[in-house]
């Protein structure tokens, strides 16, 4: 993607997830792949308001190319994720009540879902019998520390759709930014389910 139509693709985004209450107190950051390298959402800036200068260029390696402001402290992130998935162009990180509290109910390391039509909002899902996996991991101030094991979990099975970081919240992925905007509402309204299913289960 070109610059230009990358920047306004997240800030499109930017609107409508803010609309959601998903990146509540300019909390988030969104990405999308270049062709010199990504973009990125700068640090501290109200997501349903972003602006063409709220953004970061960045290239393939994760050195700053141009714009003004602080990268956003989850920007090793998105590298690791590009790097990763070869056909990935955008990444929405999101922090939605569902998601975090979800990922800190769950004790395992993954997120296991079956049965619910709406999976097939998922590229890749073709049933509600389908066993979807969504990877948890703990959360990590240390960035570079938890893309390393992003990488390391990925190498060993490899991750789709998005990850949860625990306590924290979401980030998804796909091959356009439309796409990873289904995948971000799929996941989120599973998410939604999960948790309603939950407190639901624990009152019989």
């Amino acid at each position: 993607m070109q610059n230009r139509y990358a920047i306004e693709q997240l800030i499109e985004a930017g609107v409508w997830i803010s609309q959601k209450g998903w990146v509540p107190a300019t909390g988030g950051n969104f990405s999308a792949r270049t062709d010199s390298g990504f973009v990125v959402t700068a640090s501290g800036y109200d997501k349903g308001q972003l602006a063409p200068e709220h953004f970061l260029q960045f290239d393939c390696h994760g050195q700053i190319e141009s714009g003004t402001g602080k990268p956003s402290a989850e920007t090793e992130l998105h590298l690791s994720i590009y790097q990763l998935v070869a056909d990935a162009t955008c990444v929405l990180h999101t922090h939605s009540v569902a998601a975090t509290v979800l990922s800190r109910f769950i004790k395992s390391d993954t997120l296991t879902i079956t049965g619910y039509e709406m999976q097939k909002s998922l590229t890749g899902i073709l049933s509600h019998e389908e066993t979807l996996q969504i990877a948890i991991f703990d959360n990590d101030q240390d960035i570079e520390q938890l893309a390393e094991k992003v990488a390391l979990r990925y190498q060993r099975n490899p991750l789709y759709h998005g990850v949860l970081i625990r306590g924290h919240g979401l980030y998804a992925w796909g091959r356009t930014p439309s796409e990873t905007r289904r995948h971000l509402e799929g996941l989120e309204f599973l998410f939604a389910c999960e948790l309603e299913r939950i407190k639901l289960e624990a009152t019989l």
